[in-house]
């Protein structure tokens, strides 16, 4: 009876040293992908930068895995903001998306010294630009356009639509030359060029393509018909991963390259000229790197189903229950052995939705002990975890040629309980 290895570690030894439910991620394979995408990202006509987007998965080892492999930062909030900071992340090399940075957000990107902020919307154009004079700091500003490309994903996760709550539509040309005037207009703001994203968890190149058409063909008119120049274009990230064997994702590396020389003969048929060009893989430089191990507990029969019960479940991993998102798994403490039987795999959360793969085919001798791994785990599972039911965050470790390091330790009752206050406000 064999047992899965991860960075040649057995997954048996794994649990027993860091409890279950454990998030590992393979160290050289997040490696690899970073190095697919800056190595395969290139051009002699223009810049090019691959920024991992920091809501994929957040903590200061990947941050610091980022900086090592000579990528940018896409942040989205004032928390992946400070722990950038903490990891020694060059602020210079951070873009700080979002369609509703608080004030205070702005004030600390502005203070902190970040490179670029992407810009979403008319109020918060004009906040940056007064923030900006008030502080007397320069900053960079990409400004968010939907190119109204609809992808092949989940609904929670298009976000280029015209009725996207992220962005301008791409229709609004008048109103988005009219949003850029401040800026232009500004003495520390430096309006850059334009940011783009299609959805999420799209394996197909057609899509990135068209958007890129659409985002260089814009590019021109606002130089022609608006007199502003955009030299720097972001066409976000979303690239899809395999998470079931129905999953064909164009590998990231081969994705790159395709989107630089789609990139180049359109700036020279379309006569635009581009000075920097970025991507922002997330999912694919960590998704298929994590692995999700669970401790099998009760199972039982019902009249259409045999349930296998583990010890987490949406609190660690909400993405089936939100999206239908789908994924595969094995026991891995018994990956020699025949899958002769179906199960549905579900949580210990107390939500009859708490199911993390509707049928598996897995060896009808599981039993109570067991380990359960569930693949390409490495994305929005532990950025998206909750205490829903008071559960704890799980642990996540590193593993690399038979070595472990634990990233972040498992959350403690005690650590739940660290915000309860008894304290008299005066109102």
């Amino acid at each position: 009876m064999a047992n899965l290895e991860i960075g040649g570690i057995d997954c048996r030894r794994l649990a027993e040293v860091s409890g279950t439910p454990l998030l590992v991620y393979d160290e050289a394979k997040i490696e690899e992908q970073f190095a697919a995408a800056t190595s395969n990202f290139k051009s002699e006509k223009f810049e090019t930068e691959v920024v991992y987007a920091a809501k994929a998965f957040s903590c200061k080892a990947i941050f610091e895995k980022a900086k090592e492999a000579g990528a940018g930062l896409d942040v989205v909030s004032g928390g992946e903001l400070y722990c950038a900071q903490q990891a020694g992340v060059d602020m210079k090399s951070v873009y700080f998306h979002g369609n509703n940075k608080s004030e205070e957000e702005l004030r600390m990107a502005l203070e902190a010294g970040c490179g670029t902020i992407v810009l979403d919307n008319r109020m918060e154009s004009q906040r940056l630009v007064n923030l900006a004079a008030e502080l007397k700091r320069p900053i960079d500003v990409l400004l968010r356009v939907n190119p109204g490309i609809e992808a092949h994903t989940h609904e929670y996760i298009r976000t280029s639509g015209s009725d996207s709550k992220f962005g301008i539509s791409i229709k609004k040309a008048e109103e988005i030359a009219e949003l850029i005037q401040p800026v232009l207009n500004s003495e520390y703001v430096t309006f850059k060029g334009f940011h783009s994203h299609i959805g999420s968890q799209i394996t197909e190149t057609e899509g990135f393509e068209k958007a890129l058409e659409i985002m260089i063909d814009f590019i021109r008119e606002m130089k022609e018909q608006y007199r502003i120049t955009a030299g720097c274009l972001s066409i976000g990230g979303g690239f899809g991963i395999k998470y079931t064997a129905v999953d064909k994702p164009i590998p990231l590396g081969e994705m790159a390259e395709i989107l630089a020389r789609t990139c180049e003969t359109l700036i020279a048929e379309k006569g635009v000229a581009l000075k920097k060009l970025l991507i922002e893989p997330g999912r694919s430089i960590v998704g298929e790197a994590g692995y999700a191990l669970y401790r099998v507990g009760f199972s039982k029969d019902t009249d259409s189903k045999h349930f296998l019960f583990v010890d987490g479940g949406m609190s660690d991993n909400i993405r089936p229950a939100l999206y239908q998102a789908e994924y595969s798994c094995d026991i891995a403490t018994r990956m020699g052995e025949p899958k002769d039987k179906t199960f549905c795999v579900a949580g210990k959360n107390c939500e009859s939705g708490d199911i993390l793969i509707k049928e598996a085919k897995l060896p009808s001798s599981v039993c109570e002990g067991d380990l359960l791994v569930i693949y390409a785990a490495g994305a929005y599972g532990y950025s998206m975890a909750s205490n829903y039911n008071r559960a704890g965050r799980p642990e996540v470790v590193f593993v690399k040629d038979g070595k472990a390091r634990r990233v972040l330790r498992r959350e403690t009752y005690e650590d739940q309980l660290r915000l309860e206050a008894d304290e008299q406000l005066t109102i």
